[in-house]
């Protein structure tokens, strides 16, 4: 009779189920080295016992086989992952091209190009958006003519104000003149005269020289020159001196 097929179930016997562990474990060990040997493979193998005890087997070494399985591991990721962004941006690309083309197609109707292919409906929508969109420019050209009248009138307002300040400085300045001219004119220097003219006064200072030719002696050589004029002229010309003389000698004088 042969075996009969075992049940593939935890063996509830822990004595049963240790040794079943042993003579298994023991076989597929020998196994992978087979496996190995025969057909020049690269086998690693890891078993960890119930208990956490540690078996294995390669081939080549378990820590370069395990190197060489994360390598490829990680070169499949990172090539699924690349192909999916590249996927992920050519439908965006796609996208994006689409919307241009549709902001192209929307600018040439705007502009009043490429309206044949239209209907009525769209051809009212679109009526509608220009309108909107006129009605829009024009406001914000309101907006920014009366925000530039404003601005001037500010202007205006501030250039009028500096023009009245420099007024009443202007003013104050001449008074401030005037009542100096005033204070200097009401103390005279010596030898000096006070004249009024026209609500003014004015200090009028003599020649510096005068008092010098007032000493100086005059000479007068010869006869008056009233005695060769004619009578009517000789007549128009001041007396100061009785006989009709002024500092004049009769006569030569030798």
């Amino acid at each position: 009779m042969g075996r009969g097929r075992v049940e593939l179930k935890r063996i509830e016997n822990k004595i049963n189920r240790q040794v079943t562990f042993s003579k298994r474990r023991n076989g597929l060990l020998k196994k992978a080295y087979e496996l190995s040997v025969l057909c020049d493979a690269e086998v690693a193998l890891i078993i960890f016992s119930s208990r956490g005890k540690l078996y294995e087997f390669g081939s080549a070494g378990i820590t370069k086989t395990l190197e060489r399985y994360q390598h490829c591991c990680y070169n499949a990721q990172d090539s699924n992952g690349a192909l999916s962004e590249t996927q992920s941006w050519y439908q965006e690309m796609s996208k994006l091209r689409a919307k241009f083309e549709a902001l192209q197609r929307t600018q040439r109707h705007l502009l009043g190009e490429d309206l044949g292919p239209l209907s009525v409906k769209e051809l009212q929508q679109l009526e509608k958006q220009l309108e909107c969109a006129l009605s829009q420019a024009r406001q914000r050209k309101t907006q920014l003519m009366m925000e530039q009248v404003e601005e001037l009138r500010r202007k205006e307002r501030h250039l009028g104000e500096m023009n009245r300040q420099l007024k009443h400085k202007l003013e104050a300045e001449g008074c401030s003149n005037y009542r100096t001219l005033q204070h200097a004119a009401a103390w005279p220097a010596p030898g000096g005269t006070i004249v009024e003219h026209d609500g003014a006064t004015y200090h009028v200072h003599p020649p510096a020289h005068s008092a010098a030719m007032d000493c100086e002696p005059t000479l007068q050589i010869g006869y008056p020159q009233h005695q060769f004029l004619p009578s009517e002229a000789a007549n128009n010309i001041p007396r100061s001196a009785p006989g009709g003389e002024n500092n004049f000698m009769l006569g030569w004088v030798l």
